[in-house]
């Protein structure tokens, strides 16, 4: 990638600096209290952008993006109806995929990922994004608890490049998963049957993920398996499947999901990402969790933490919830 002219012919990057790469790469992992998985990469001329949780909107509820007044109004617009495409994006879920020409486009408003003028630029993006990820062992695939859990208190670098991670196996079946160009979408049902049954529990989750990500007749087709999920031994599993089976299940699913996402998201029974993920799928349910607003409200905002800084989120979380169900 070029710098910018006012950058070239100073080492910034001191002695150590390399050659120049010829792709950067991004991404954007959990942002406080909230869960998004977003890998990205440019050559400096485009920019192609996966989106692994494509069912989630872009502007997910963060307690420090409401202090502004902005946000605040920003919102209001978009609950109003008066906001143009363009400005209404920001509250609605993404497309899997995104390709942006910065030269021509540098706000990002254009998706250029169905542009066949454009598809070789996007294959070969979509390729090193993939290639990285594989390469780097990228630990974002497994959910963050699970993650620290397999680390045995060493680094999830450590954990990543240990033979405890199935890396390849578990971002291939990732991005598979939530791969919808429409000419793999033919079978794709059945076929998620089988990471549903996977021994990787990280498998198993984006098994569940896939399911909640394509909706209703998805849930529907592979039912049994899904309600088989809550009983999974892997806490994000069950919950990914209580959150599926909650806003696409049956009356009787979605009192079963409530009681399981209220009782792993006691904060005094559980670890602080398992709790903070019950939460997340509670308020995701919406109205749905009414029945149980007073429950909710009884939960403790207090427990046990890695670190102190995720101490803050659960209590932001149940004050939404509250707010939400006064």
């Amino acid at each position: 990638v070029q710098p910018p002219e006012w950058m070239q012919g100073h080492a910034f990057l001191g002695k150590f600096t390399t050659e120049r790469q010829p792709f950067l790469h991004g991404f954007r992992g959990r942002m406080d209290e909230r869960l998004d998985l977003v890998r990205s990469v440019t050559d400096g001329r485009y920019v192609y952008v996966r989106n692994y949780m494509p069912h989630l909107i872009y502007g997910q509820h963060l307690n420090y993006m409401w202090q502004t007044p902005t946000t605040r109004v920003w919102e209001q617009l978009h609950k109003e109806g008066k906001l143009n495409a363009v400005q209404d994006k920001f509250w609605n879920p993404k497309p899997w995929e995104e390709l942006f020409d910065l030269q021509t486009d540098p706000d990002e408003v254009k998706n250029l990922a169905e542009s066949r003028e454009h598809s070789e630029i996007k294959t070969g993006l979509a390729q090193a994004q993939i290639y990285h990820a594989l390469g780097i062992k990228d630990v974002g695939f497994v959910p963050e608890g699970e993650r620290l859990e397999l680390s045995h208190g060493n680094s999830p670098y450590d954990f990543g490049h240990s033979d405890a991670y199935r890396s390849a196996d578990v971002i291939v079946t990732a991005d598979s998963i939530t791969n919808f160009d429409p000419g793999l979408m033919e079978n794709r049902v059945p076929l998620m049957r089988t990471p549903l049954q996977n021994p990787i529990s990280a498998i198993r989750y984006w098994g569940v993920l896939g399911h909640q990500i394509l909706g209703k007749p998805a849930v529907d087709a592979n039912h049994d398996l899904i309600a088989a999920a809550m009983k999974d031994t892997s806490a994000p599993v069950r919950i990914a499947a209580a959150r599926a089976l909650g806003e696409f299940g049956s009356e009787a699913d979605t009192q079963a999901a409530l009681q399981l996402l209220l009782a792993h998201a006691d904060w005094s029974k559980n670890d602080v990402f398992t709790a903070m993920a019950a939460l997340d799928a509670l308020n995701a349910l919406g109205q749905k969790a009414a029945p149980i607003a007073a429950q909710i409200k009884a939960l403790p905002a207090k427990g046990p933490a890695p670190d102190a800084r995720l101490q803050e989120y659960i209590p932001r979380m149940l004050e939404e919830l509250r707010e939400r169900f006064p």
